[in-house]
């Protein structure tokens, strides 16, 4: 891939997580919450199948966190799946199929039609 279109994908990546203002920074100039969303952008430019997210709304206030749930939303109506695991309820019910894990098994496996 020739250096302007990786650049040019990194760009749409960050834009696409809120961050194309703050391309020229340095990891270290970055909060811990637009570390993270550079993380999401990162998986992004490889434009993968699925996407394993880990508390992918940890660091974030409340309105970013919205964001980043809705950008996952996308992500999945355009066809890709999309992993997360939380331990906050409210990003779980966000999700339309729900596993549960305890000590290393499967204690419950929920799957709704919507989600609101």
């Amino acid at each position: 891939m020739r250096r302007a279109e990786r650049h040019a994908k990194a760009r749409d990546a960050l834009e696409r997580v809120g961050l194309g203002h703050r391309i020229t920074h340095k990891p270290t100039e970055l909060s811990g919450g637009e570390q993270q969303r550079s993380a999401i952008a990162r998986a992004l430019v490889h434009d993968p199948p699925l996407l394993l997210a880990d508390e992918p709304t940890g660091n974030l206030d409340s309105e970013t966190g919205r964001a980043i749930l809705k950008l996952i939303d996308d992500l999945h109506d355009e066809g890709r799946t999309v992993l997360v695991i939380t331990h906050d309820p409210h990003v779980a019910e966000h999700a339309p199929r729900r596993i549960r894990i305890m000590d290393g098994m499967i204690e419950s496996d929920e799957y709704r039609e919507s989600v609101a």
